[in-house]
């Protein structure tokens, strides 16, 4: 399930909370409810509002770590020409525009 962050206006509070997308939570006394707080002296009532904030990605920092992975990754090295730098032993590392042959193996890296 996804995390949210709530901001209340009546009491200057955030609070993080972990529900269904399809669940909505506009009051104070929900957001208590569902984070499983004290409502202190807020009135229940008091309107919250769902913050946006950047979802954290984890990705590969090497190429190696791409290849183990089972990605290919592809740089551009001149005008229709990209070099493969996470090839195995059977795959070409210089992909040329046109020329099928130098085309990656998906098959092997793709399952089912």
């Amino acid at each position: 399930m996804p995390v949210y962050e709530y901001y209340c206006a009546a009491n200057d509070t955030h609070v993080e909370v972990t529900h269904p997308i399809a669940e909505s939570i506009s009051t104070w006394g929900e957001l208590c409810r569902s984070a499983d707080i004290d409502p202190g002296s807020t009135p229940a009532d008091s309107p919250v509002e769902r913050l946006l904030f950047p979802v954290g990605v984890s990705t590969p920092k090497t190429d190696s770590e791409l290849k183990n992975m089972g990605f290919t990754k592809l740089v551009k090295r001149d005008t229709g020409v990209y070099e493969n730098v996470t090839a195995t032993d059977k795959e070409a590392r210089y992909m040329k525009a046109g020329d099928k042959s130098t085309m990656p193996d998906l098959k092997s890296r793709v399952g089912d």
